[in-house]
Parts: C-alpha cells; sequence; structure tokens
C-alpha cells in the first residue's frame, strides 16, 4: 500500500477531531486484515482511514460499477478538516467471496440492507471470524446472528456491532470529504463477556476511537441517528419535496426542532434505564464525539464543526427515513412497550413516516418477530443480552 501525506503543518490534528494516523499500541490479536463492506459514503471513509492509519483494508461493493470507477482513479483522496491525504486501499472487489475471507468484517452498508447481506454471508463465514456492523443501528447484532442462523450458518462466528459510524463523510467518485472523526466509538459483542475486548485489542493500533460498550443494549440505545435524522427530515418535508437544498443539521434543526428532538431523546433514555443500559443523552454524546457542546442539543448540534456543509436529502424517501425509521424508531418503540415506558413521540414519529412513504415499518422493521424475540419479555432480553442467561 502506497500512502502520500501533505506536509505535518497541513496534517496537525485540531482540537475537534483525532489525528488521521493516530499513535500505534500495542494490538492484543492484531488483525492482519479487514474487510470493509459498503462503499458508499461512509464505507469509502472508513476504507480510506483505515488504509491511511496502515492496516490492509480491502473495500466491497455489490455493485461492480462503483468498485470499477475506484479501480480507474486507483487512489481514494481524503479531504479532511486536517488537510487532504491519498490513501491506496490493498485491495477493491464485487465479489462476496474474496471480502468473506478477511478474518475481520466491518460491515458499512445502510442497517436496511443488513439481513440481505447476512444471509448472502451465512454459507461463507468460517469459524473464528468477526463481522462487526458500523454501526448496528438499533439491536443490530441481535438480527444479524437470528438471520445467520436461519441461513444455516453454524461457524462460530462473533458478531459485533457499534454505536456509530467513525465519522460524518461524503464521497463523490473517489474523492472522500470526511467532515469530521468521532473521538469515541462503543462496539459490544454477541456473545459478550470477553469478546468486544479482544476486537478492541485486535484493531487497538488502527482504531483507537473503539471502547467497549457493555452490551449490545447499550450500543443499540446510543443509536443517535434515530433521535438525529427522522425528525428534522419530516419537520422540513416541503422543502426536501420542492427541491430546496439546505445544510442538513445547520438549517434543518432549528430551536423548535431540537425541542422536538430533545423530547424523542427523553424517551429513549427512559427506554435504556428501564434496560439497565447506560447511556448519555445526545448532547453529552455530541460533546464526547465530538467535543460539540452548548446548552441545549440546539445549540450543541450547531456548535459542531463537523455537521457543517453536510448537505439536506434530495428527497423525501431517503435513507434517514427509509433506514433509522425501521432499524431505529420501530426497536426503540417497542422496546418501550415491553418495559413499559410511555413512547407517544417516537410511536408518532414513525406513524408519520408510515403515511409520507407509503409503509408500514413496524411490520417491515426490527420487530420482535423478525429478530426471533417474539413472545420475550422485557427481562429475558436484558439477561440475554448482557449475558446473563442463555438463548
Amino acid at each position: 500500500m502506497s500512502t502520500v501525506l501533505p506536509s505535518a503543518t497541513a496534517l496537525r490534528p485540531r482540537a475537534h477531531v483525532p489525528t488521521l494516523r493516530p499513535p500505534l499500541r500495542r494490538a492484543r490479536h492484531p488483525v492482519a486484515a479487514l474487510g470493509v463492506l459498503g462503499a458508499g459514503h461512509g464505507g469509502t471513509a472508513v476504507a480510506g482511514l483505515l488504509a491511511l492509519r496502515g492496516l490492509p483494508v480491502i473495500l466491497y461493493n455489490r455493485g461492480p460499477a462503483r468498485i470499477s470507477e475506484l479501480r480507474a482513479a486507483g487512489r481514494l483522496t481524503l479531504e479532511t478538516p486536517e488537510g487532504t491525504a491519498i490513501a491506496r486501499p490493498a485491495g477493491l472487489t464485487s465479489d462476496l467471496r474474496r471480502v468473506a475471507e478477511a478474518p475481520v468484517l466491518l460491515i458499512a452498508v445502510p442497517a436496511s440492507a443488513h439481513r440481505d447481506l447476512a444471509g448472502a454471508l451465512a454459507p461463507l463465514l468460517r469459524s473464528g471470524q468477526t463481522v462487526v456492523l458500523h454501526p448496528g443501528r438499533t439491536l443490530g447484532a441481535v438480527e444479524f446472528l437470528h438471520v445467520l442462523r436461519g441461513a444455516g450458518c453454524r461457524a462460530e462466528v462473533t458478531v459485533a456491532e457499534t454505536d456509530t459510524l467513525l465519522c460524518a463523510a461524503r464521497c463523490a467518485g473517489d474523492r472522500v470529504h470526511v467532515f469530521g472523526v468521532k473521538r469515541r466509538v462503543r462496539l459490544a459483542a454477541l456473545p459478550g463477556g470477553e469478546a468486544a475486548a479482544g476486537i478492541i485489542g485486535g484493531l487497538a493500533g488502527f482504531l483507537p476511537e473503539l471502547v467497549p460498550a457493555a452490551s449490545v443494549l447499550e450500543t443499540g440505545l446510543s443509536n443517535l441517528g434515530a433521535i438525529l435524522h427522522p425528525a428534522p427530515v419530516l419537520c422540513n418535508l416541503a422543502r426536501i419535496d420542492a427541491g430546496c437544498p439546505f445544510d442538513y443539521y445547520r438549517e434543518g434543526i432549528t430551536p423548535a426542532v431540537g425541542r422536538l428532538l430533545e423530547r424523542l431523546d427523553g424517551e429513549r433514555l427512559a427506554v435504556a434505564a428501564a434496560y439497565g443500559a447506560e447511556v448519555v443523552p445526545a448532547g453529552e454524546w455530541l460533546a464526547e464525539a465530538y467535543g460539540a457542546t452548548g446548552p441545549g442539543l440546539w445549540e450543541a448540534v450547531q456548535s459542531n464543526p463537523a455537521y457543517r456543509g453536510i448537505p439536506s436529502p434530495p428527497r423525501v424517501e431517503c435513507r434517514y427515513l427509509r433506514e433509522e425509521v425501521p432499524t431505529g424508531l420501530v426497536p426503540l418503540a417497542w422496546l418501550a412497550g415491553l418495559a413499559g415506558v410511555p413512547a407517544p413521540t417516537a410511536n408518532a414519529l414513525i406513524d408519520l413516516a408510515d403515511a409520507v412513504c407509503a409503509t408500514d415499518f413496524r411490520t417491515e422493521g426490527r420487530s420482535p418477530e423478525r429478530m426471533g424475540l417474539r413472545g420475550w419479555s422485557a427481562r429475558r432480553i436484558r439477561l440475554w443480552l448482557q449475558g446473563g442467561a442463555s438463548r
């Protein structure tokens, strides 16, 4: 792998983002290579950052046209707050069998595609491999493992998830604009115990941002995408539908929208408390991840330099609804219902999204039936996910 960097001055890290090439620390079980599945905004950015940090990365995309585009460029050009850098992944492929040979697979596709990808990977995985959903959204690891087993996969595979994507980014061709890299990214695994610590140890030299979470309840209920994405889209339907672009976070989240998000976030915190999951309010998460602070959620969003310039979705039926509602708000709402926690804001947003997209997201999304949890009580879910009982 060849890497070309600008001057040291251009790459001097700023206070709100970690350096692109962090100081390496000894890994407990070093990862020889890593497969990144998904060459969209997030996957391309993560692949480029990890390649830049010295990890052999194989970047996979289901559509061969995207891989051909990147292969023709021969490199990834990362534009970051620290400067511009050139990274070259070790491999580019649209052959799932090739990327599935990597010991660690980082799944960076939209969470709504997790089910299909789990089914496709089921016959290819081998015992000892690790799959990390990056991010898992809410209970993504549970869904992924359930689909693997249902598709006949009997390999001893560790399925893990992060609570968020490493960075906020947008790409066009081989050029990737990284708006900011998060300071901390939580990771939890199924089965629990030392699995997450082992994954983090293996990636320590390349992803020092990873920190262990107690369970996938903690990572799943730390899913801030469900808080920050659907509601602003639904509050800006006319602008998006009329084709009037705007700065998604800075203009799309006004003080009134911020109050709505705080109400929704309060429901998330109440659900987490009912299941014994330690999560932080959205405002604290922004301070932890980006160093963005403020007296309220709106102020914290406005103070976040990593959110500047991120464009609004080009159409109403975007992934902020099609992905975040079924994989974030839907599981949040039924977890609340099982635990007897009121969640009127989450349920109202799901109803609005159903109407806008002409879809029954509660049926199509991560329901208990689609995750192998039908008939489970809140206590049983909590015990299993926290490692206190076998499935």
